[in-house]
């Protein structure tokens, strides 16, 4: 059986995959599967720049704003419910277009990464959490560190979720994440993609990145963020970059001026461990953009990158 030709848009926030995956969609004809661990959520609409009905254009796009902040949601659940959209779409003529910068779910997704042999383990999970409110993050990623070293070097202490799965994973199979993925990519996978990426300079991505906060700023995100922490959520969600930032500014520890530069801070460097992850996977085309931004430049070569790769 031949493989499902996809296209995927990836790479670090503020580069413009949102906008790119809405004009290549136009112009392709396809529809846009979100491959964001922040834009599931409901209502954290600033925080994740989910794109408005506006700026979507018209094109559906999918695995969106369809979870409430308070559930957690897994890479397993991800994959299989994205399998079953890009299924749907190729069923009806459409090419699926696989939107995002969270390069796990993208590579778990396009590898066609198996999860059947890995169980949950709910108590485990919340003696995790309170270990990690005791000791901090940085522990629990020492723990990971000592029994799977790949993945470990793959996430951030902030990322504890994460964390959290692969010590779960490890304590339920006896083998690491990274072992489960090598078996997993022993089968070939249903999917030949078509990876792009907008490819900036990085003080010039850095730049775009400083005017997003202040234009999310503008938008509403301290009012958002003061109703999301007042809610108290502890699930994956309350990881999002441009909430917990401002806490100390709603507690009244630190000035807003001083929230609103680590909010910067803490956004460059998202994006910074963004380019390491897909700079890993030689698979993807990087299409630079110029000082000028291009856009409509950028959306020309992508499209006709695409054209030459479809089979």
């Amino acid at each position: 059986m031949s493989k499902q030709f996809v296209v995927v848009v990836c790479g670090p926030t503020a580069s413009g995959k949102t906008a790119l995956g809405v004009e290549l969609a136009r112009a392709l004809d396809g529809e846009i599967i979100s491959a964001d661990s922040m834009q599931i959520y409901k209502g954290m609409d600033i925080a994740s720049a989910k794109p408005s009905k506006e700026e979507m254009h018209g094109v559906p796009h999918h695995l969106m704003g369809f979870l409430e902040p308070f559930e957690n949601f897994s890479v397993a659940q991800y994959v299989t419910l994205a399998h079953e959209v890009i299924s749907d779409i190729a069923s009806r003529g459409k090419l699926p277009i696989v939107v995002g910068g969270t390069g796990l779910y993208i590579n778990s997704l396009i590898d066609d990464i198996s999860f059947e042999h890995s169980e949950c383990d709910y108590e485990y999970r919340q003696e995790l959490r309170r270990t990690a409110a005791e000791k901090g993050n940085a522990y629990l990623l020492s723990m990971l560190r000592e029994v799977d070293k790949q993945t470990a070097h793959t996430l951030h202490e902030n990322n504890l979720s994460r964390i959290i799965r692969a010590l779960e994973v490890y304590k339920t199979t006896g083998r690491t994440m990274t072992e489960l993925r090598t078996l997993s990519r022993a089968k070939p996978s249903r999917y030949n993609p078509c990876m792009i990426m907008p490819d900036y300079d990085r003080a010039v991505l850095y730049e775009r990145i400083n005017r997003r906060v202040d234009i999310m700023l503008a938008s509403g995100l301290i009012d958002e963020a003061r109703e999301f922490l007042s809610r108290g959520y502890t699930s994956t969600a309350s990881q999002a970059i441009g909430y917990k930032e401002l806490s100390p500014y709603f507690d009244g520890s630190a000035p807003l001026d001083e929230c609103v530069e680590n909010l910067k801070a803490e956004t460059r460097r998202y994006a910074k461990r963004q380019f390491t992850w897909f700079n890993r996977d030689d698979r993807i085309h990087k299409i630079s953009v110029g000082e000028g931004n291009n856009f409509y430049q950028l959306v020309l070569t992508a499209k006709n990158y695409i054209k030459g790769m479809e089979i």
